[in-house]
C-alpha cells in the first residue's frame, strides 16, 4: 500500500488522520530531497575525480538500487512499475561499466546535475516554502480560535460580531492555504517520477558517446531506453489528465465545501472543546478533542488532539450517549456550549463547546438535542444531474453520424479527439443533434460549418452527458481490478468477460465506439493518436466514477488501461463470446494451484519461482513483435505520442516461431502487485492471478517489489517449451533474469551471464549448462538461447 490520497474535503475537517497522512507525504518528500541531494553530490564526484571514477560509480549505483518511488493509491500501472524498476536497471548497468574505467563525459553536468538541481530547487523547494506557510497559518488559526473562544459572552454584541467575522475570515484563509498545500503535495509525488528519471535517461545516453568500447552496450540498452521513454511519456500524459481532474475537483470543493463532504461511518465528527473540571481552587480547563458520534449505537468517541503540539495529548475515551442539552450563556461564560450526559456513567456530564453557533446546531441535531437543522453532517453520494442525453435510438444516431463524419473528413487530423472545439459551438451542435426536429437536417460529412474538433468534442460531450457512464457504475470496480493486476492475457480475458455482462444497449454502443477508435489508432502515424493516447482521452469518459474524490481520480490511469485493452482486442472482445470454461468470478477458487517441486530425490518442498518476463533487457529485433511497427519507435517526446504502450503491446502474444525470446503470456509485473493473501482477495483478483502448474524453482536474486511471495510462471511459448530434447544441444545462452541457486546442482548467475554447452535437461523446464567452469542446472525460462 502506497501513500494515502489527501482528500480536499478533509482540509475542512483537519482530522488527526488527515494530519498523519500529510506528515507521511512530507516525510516521503524529505526522503526524496535527501536522496537527490546525495545523488547530485555523487554525480559531481564523477566529473571531479577521474582516478576515483570506479568508486563513485559504485556508490552512485548503490544509491539508485536502494531508492524506490512511493505511489498514491493501492496499485501502479505497468508504466509506473517499469519506471520504478528503471533505477535498478541503471544500477546494474553502472556495475558493468565499472570494468572499463573510462573518463565520464563533462556533459554529465548539463544532462544530470542541473536538471536534478532545478527539480530540487524549483519543485521540492517550493513544497518546503508551502509547508512553512501552512505550519505558520495552522499556528495562527488555532491560536486565534483559542483566543476567540475565550471571549466573554457578556461583551458587547458589536465586539463579538467583529471578533466572529475576524475568526471566520482567518479560517477561510487557512482553508484556502490548506487546499493549495494538499494539491502541491500530491502533485510533486506524481511529478517526481518522470522529472527525475528523464535526466537519468539523458545521463546514460550521453555517457555512451564518450565510451569508445560502449557501442555494443549502447545497442543492448537501446530497446530498454525506448520502452522507458514510452513509459515516461504515458505516465506524463496520465499525470496531465489526472492533474486537470484534481484541480477541477479542488475548485468545486473550494466553491461549495459542504456539498463535497465524504461519506462517513459517523453521524457527526469534528473538533469540540471539552471542559475538564479540576479541584478547587484550580477551576477548570478546556481541552480540544476530536469527537466522533454514531447515532445508531449512540456511541461517542473523543480523542484529545492539539495541532500546535503536533499530535494526541492522551488516550481517547468512549461512552454511550444518554441525552444532550443546550447550554445558555447565562449559565456559563462561554458561547456555543452544550452538555452531554453518558448513559454508562451515571451522574457524569460533559460540557462541550463548538467552534460556532452553526456547528453547535449541527451537533445538537446529530445528538438529538434541541434546535435541530434540516441537514446532517454527512452526505450521501450526490448523483450527477441527468442531462437530456439518453442511451436510446437518438443516441445511436448521434454516435453514428459523428463517427461517420470523423472517419470521412478527419481520420488523419493530428491530435484527433485531443484537440477540443469551441464550447459554444459544441453545445449548439449537440443541441441540434439531440433535437428530433433538427437532427436529420445536420449534415456533418459535407458541411464546412462544423469543424472536426467540434464534432469530436460533441461526441465526447454526449457520452459524458449520459445519466450513467457507458461501462456502468455497477461494473466500474470490476473493470478496474484486472487493470491493476494479472498478466496481459488474464487482463484481456477478464475485460472480455465483463464486457459481456454489460446491458445490451451499452455493449452495442461500446462496440460501435471502440471499433471506431481502433480505426483511429490504425492511422496513428498521421494523427498521433496511439492506443495509449486514446485511452487517456476516453478512459474518464467511458468509466467515470460515481463519486468524485482524489482516490477516484488516482484510478484514472487504470481506466485508461481498460480502454487500451478494449481497442487492442476489439475483435476478440466484441465478436466472440467469453471462454465457457472461465468460471463466474464469484465461483472461483480462493487460492491458485500449487506448483509441483522439481523432479528430485532431495526431500522438502521447493519455493515458487517468479515469472521471468524480463523483456526490459532483451534486444527485440524486427520480427520479435509483429504488431509493433518500426516507424512507431519514438525518438522524441512528440514522436513517442505515436508509439503503442508496452502495456498494450504485450497483449499481442508471444513472438514468432523463429525467435527464442521469453514473452510469457501469463507474466507481468502485475502478478506481484497485490500484497493481500489469496484468502482475502476479491474473486476477480483470484481469477486474474491463477497460476500455471509448471514451475522451475530457483529463487530470484532480486526481490520483487511486492511483499507477497512471487507467483509461479505460467506456461511458456511453444517455441521454448515444445522443443524436443535433441533440439537444444551445444548451444550458448544468456541470462535475462538473475538467479540464486538453492541446491548444489543448480547454478547462480546475474543478468547477462553467458552459458556454454547448453543442452536440454532430463528434468522438465530445466537446461544444463556451464558457467565459469562449473556445470549445473539452469531454469529454462531465465535464459535466452543465442
Amino acid at each position: 500500500m502506497g501513500l494515502q490520497p489527501l482528500e480536499f474535503s478533509d482540509c475542512y475537517l483537519d482530522s488527526p488522520w488527515f494530519r498523519e497522512r500529510i506528515r507521511a507525504h512530507e516525510a516521503e518528500l524529505e526522503r526524496t530531497n535527501k536522496f537527490i541531494k546525495e545523488l547530485i553530490k555523487d554525480g559531481k564526484n564523477l566529473i571531479a575525480a577521474t582516478k576515483s571514477l570506479s568508486a563513485a560509480q559504485r556508490k552512485f549505483a548503490h544509491s539508485l538500487r536502494d531508492f524506490k518511488f512511493e505511489f498514491i493509491g493501492d496499485a501502479e500501472t505497468d508504466d509506473e512499475r517499469c519506471i520504478d524498476a528503471s533505477l535498478r536497471e541503471f544500477s546494474n548497468f553502472l556495475k558493468n561499466l565499472e570494468e572499463q574505467r573510462e573518463i565520464m563525459a563533462l556533459s554529465v553536468t548539463e544532462t544530470l546535475i542541473k536538471p536534478l538541481e532545478k527539480f530540487r530547487k524549483e519543485q521540492l523547494g517550493a513544497v518546503k516554502e508551502e509547508k512553512k506557510k501552512f505550519d505558520k497559518e495552522t499556528e495562527k488559526n488555532y491560536s486565534l480560535i483559542d483566543k476567540h473562544l475565550n471571549l466573554s459572552a457578556k461583551k458587547k454584541d458589536s465586539h463579538l460580531q467583529e471578533a466572529d467575522m475576524q475568526v471566520e475570515q482567518n479560517r477561510q484563509h487557512f482553508y484556502e492555504l490548506s487546499l493549495e498545500y494538499v494539491c502541491k503535495l500530491q502533485e510533486i509525488q506524481e511529478r517526481k517520477k518522470f522529472e527525475f528519471v528523464e535526466p537519468m535517461l539523458s545521463f546514460f545516453q550521453g555517457m555512451f558517446t564518450f565510451y569508445h568500447q560502449g557501442h555494443e552496450l549502447a545497442k543492448d540498452f537501446n530497446h530498454y531506453k525506448m520502452e522507458l521513454q514510452i513509459n515516461i511519456q504515458n505516465t506524463r500524459n496520465r499525470f496531465e489528465g489526472t492533474r486537470s481532474e484534481v484541480e477541477e475537483l479542488m475548485n468545486k470543493i473550494r466553491q461549495n465545501p459542504k456539498d463535497h463532504k465524504r461519506a462517513s461511518q459517523f453521524t457527526a465528527e469534528g473538533y469540540l472543546y471539552v471542559q475538564e473540571k479540576r479541584p478547587a481552587p484550580f477551576g477548570s480547563s478546556w481541552v480540544k478533542h476530536y469527537c466522533m458520534y454514531r447515532k445508531a449505537a449512540k456511541k461517542f468517541n473523543i480523542i484529545p488532539f492539539e495541532h500546535r503540539s503536533g499530535g494526541k495529548l492522551g488516550d481517547g475515551e468512549v461512552f454511550f450517549l444518554k441525552e444532550c442539552t443546550k447550554r445558555h450563556t447565562d449559565s456559563i461564560d462561554r458561547r456555543f456550549c452544550f452538555d452531554v450526559e453518558a448513559a454508562d456513567r451515571p451522574g457524569v456530564s460533559l460540557t462541550m463547546q463548538a467552534f460556532s453557533e452553526e456547528e453547535r446546531k449541527q451537533w445538537l441535531e446529530a445528538l438529538g438535542g434541541k434546535e435541530a437543522l434540516l441537514h446532517s453532517f454527512n452526505r450521501a453520494i450526490i448523483p450527477r444531474p441527468e442531462g437530456s442525453a439518453q442511451l436510446d435510438k437518438m443516441g445511436f444516431t448521434i454516435l453514428r453520424k459523428c463517427i461517420s463524419a470523423v472517419e470521412t473528413r478527419g481520420i488523419n487530423d493530428q491530435g484527433l479527439y485531443r484537440v477540443v472545439g469551441v464550447s459554444s459551438k459544441v453545445q449548439r451542435l449537440l443541441s441540434m443533434l439531440m433535437d428530433v426536429k433538427t437532427c436529420n437536417e445536420v449534415d456533418l460529412e459535407n458541411s464546412v460549418d462544423w469543424e472536426v474538433k467540434t464534432i469530436t468534442s460533441a461526441l465526447k460531450q454526449y457520452l459524458r452527458s449520459l445519466p450513467e457512464p457507458l461501462m456502468t457504475y455497477e461494473l466500474h470496480g470490476d473493470f478496474i481490478v484486472p487493470a491493476k493486476s494479472g498478466s496481459p492475457e488474464s487482463r484481456v480475458n477478464a475485460i472480455h468477460f465483463l464486457v459481456h455482462k454489460l446491458p445490451e444497449k451499452n455493449k452495442e454502443m461500446l462496440d460501435i465506439l471502440v471499433k471506431h477508435l481502433t480505426n483511429v489508432s490504425h492511422h496513428s502515424k498521421q494523427n498521433l493518436m496511439t492506443v495509449a493516447n486514446l485511452g487517456v482521452v476516453f478512459g474518464p469518459t467511458l468509466m467515470r466514477p460515481q463519486e468524485e474524490t482524489v482516490a477516484a481520480i488516482m484510478d484514472l490511469k487504470f481506466q485508461n488501461i481498460v480502454v487500451e485493452i478494449l481497442i487492442e482486442n476489439h475483435e476478440k472482445i466484441f465478436r466472440t463470446l467469453p471462454d465457457a470454461t472461465f468460471p463466474e468470478p464469484a465461483s472461483l477458487s480462493t487460492s491458485p494451484p500449487n506448483a509441483p517441486p522439481r523432479q528430485s530425490k532431495r526431500p522438502g518442498q521447493r519455493t515458487k519461482r517468479p515469472v521471468a518476463v524480463y523483456n526490459l533487457c532483451l534486444e527485440l529485433e524486427d520480427g520479435d513483435s509483429p504488431n509493433l511497427p518500426k516507424e512507431d519507435t519514438p525518438t522524441s517526446n512528440l514522436d513517442s505520442l505515436s508509439s503503442p504502450s508496452p502495456t498494450t503491446a504485450a497483449v499481442h502474444g508471444p513472438p514468432g516461431p523463429d525467435k527464442n525470446h521469453l514473452l510469457s503470456d501469463g507474466g507481468s509485473f502485475g502478478d506481484w502487485a497485490s500484497p493481500v493473501p489469496c484468502q482475502t482477495r476479491s474473486p476477480m483478483v483470484q481469477w486474474l492471478n491463477t497460476q500455471s502448474p509448471t514451475t522451475p524453482s530457483c529463487s530470484p536474486a532480486i526481490t520483487p517489489p511486492s511483499p507477497k511471495p512471487p507467483p509461479s510462471p505460467v506456461s511458456l511459448p511453444a517455441t521454448i517449451v515444445d522443443k524436443s530434447p535433441e533440439s537444444i544441444v551445444n548451444r550458448k545462452a544468456r541470462a535475462v533474469y538473475p538467479c540464486e541457486a538453492e541446491h548444489s546442482s543448480e547454478l547462480s548467475f546475474e543478468i547477462g551471464a553467458i552459458f556454454e554447452d547448453v543442452q536440454t535437461s532430463r528434468e522438465p523446464g530445466w537446461l544444463e549448462g556451464t558457467l565459469n567452469g562449473k556445470r549445473g542446472l539452469i531454469p529454462q525460462n531465465y535464459v535466452k538461447l543465442l
